[in-house]
């Protein structure tokens, strides 16, 4: 019976992803949704921006997500406003945020992808 849930919990998470990262996605929003308002309605927006332009991996995107709601944790303590943390310049901010995370972008695969097929196309591939 053990090995029958161990197969099975295997192929559900070949199917939807490691179960593990689910519960730590989960914890990552409960910790947003414990912020005070404001700084919650900033870490949303930095969120949905960094889900497009942010790591493609789970363990990188996990990461970062978990650093961006430590950050905030500590400013909201600190009282720190949330002008202070981003600065005037709210993209910049994010890309600079996003810089420290290697685990490679969906744009950037997509760049990859279309350079390798134009590569193909024009027989160039090595």
């Amino acid at each position: 019976m053990a090995g029958e849930q161990k197969t099975g919990r295997r192929f559900l998470e070949m199917v939807t992803g490691p179960l593990e990262d689910k519960k730590r996605y989960r914890r990552y929003q409960a910790r947003v949704a414990g912020l005070p308002a404001d700084y919650r309605a900033a870490v949303e927006a930095l969120d949905r921006y960094m889900q497009h332009f942010g790591p493609g991996d789970a363990e990188s995107l996990l990461s970062m997500l978990d650093d961006l709601a430590d950050l905030f944790e500590q400013s909201a303590a600190d009282g720190t406003p949330i002008r202070d943390v981003v600065g005037q310049d709210p993209v910049e901010f994010a890309e600079t945020f996003l810089s420290n995370y290697a685990g490679g972008s969906w744009i950037g695969r997509e760049r990859a992808r279309l350079s390798e097929a134009i590569d193909r196309a024009a027989g160039e591939q090595p």
